[in-house]
């Protein structure tokens, strides 16, 4: 995946007298980076493998992409949500909350942040997430919002968009997913997000002719800057 990616990394960073500052500004734009679909499982070692050789000057990265159907279940996973029968594959992954699905169709953007270095909690960053979907969807007129105790954004009680992250030695990966235009049969053979019964809706229902790569990069765009703040 990464050998395709622009070897380019846009960073801000002051200079001095002694030359320019060996790593990126706390406020630093992260460098927004489109795969296209990709598959979810390389898609994820890469994920930990980037976190993992970060270093103090690793500037952060917002990747934009889709994925063929999968579901993925988070570390609090239990078998009573996963799917009743299908052939759609599900991998267990280390990220938190329950069990999703993704799948062609939907704008899925990945956020390896240095939380430290921003000076942002966990739950600062969910919030976050959780603003730039808002803010995507009122740019198209949609109003959305979020549901007490259930993390992720929905439009009055169906859920929209779903997140989850995963954090190590202050650094997050994983992200958010927005439903745009894709297949939602598949969310019906899981309890979504652990909730028995959550209705699941997506733009195109909405009135947004937008597609899931037009919203993706907004939405990259949006949380962009909303980091910089």
């Amino acid at each position: 995946m990464r050998a395709g990616a622009n070897p380019e990394r846009a960073t801000r960073c002051e200079s001095s007298r002694a030359g320019p500052c060996p790593w990126p500004r706390a406020d630093s734009a992260p460098v927004i980076r489109h795969f296209g679909p990709a598959d979810y499982r390389r898609t994820y070692e890469e994920m930990r493998l980037f976190t993992e050789g970060r270093k103090a000057a690793t500037p952060d990265e917002l990747w934009v992409l889709e994925h063929p159907a999968v579901y993925t279940v988070g570390v609090a996973g239990r078998k009573e949500h996963f799917p009743r029968s299908s052939k759609i594959p599900l991998e267990h992954v280390d990220r938190g909350g329950q069990i999703t699905y993704h799948g062609p169709g939907q704008a899925i953007v990945y956020a390896l942040i240095d939380l430290a270095r921003r000076g942002l909690t966990v739950r600062a960053m969910v919030t976050l997430l959780e603003q730039s979907v808002i803010d995507t969807l009122a740019a198209n007129g949609l109003r959305a919002g979020r549901m007490r105790g259930a993390p992720g954004v929905y439009v009055q009680t169906a859920k929209i968009a779903a997140l989850g992250l995963r954090v190590r030695r202050g650094c997050c990966y994983h992200g958010v997913a927005l439903n745009v235009n894709m297949d939602l049969a598949p969310f019906s053979e899981i309890d979504p997000c652990g909730y028995p019964g959550l209705e699941v809706t997506q733009t195109s229902l909405l009135g947004m002719a937008a597609g899931a790569a037009e919203l993706g990069q907004a939405l990259a765009e949006r949380i962009a800057r909303l980091l910089e703040r």
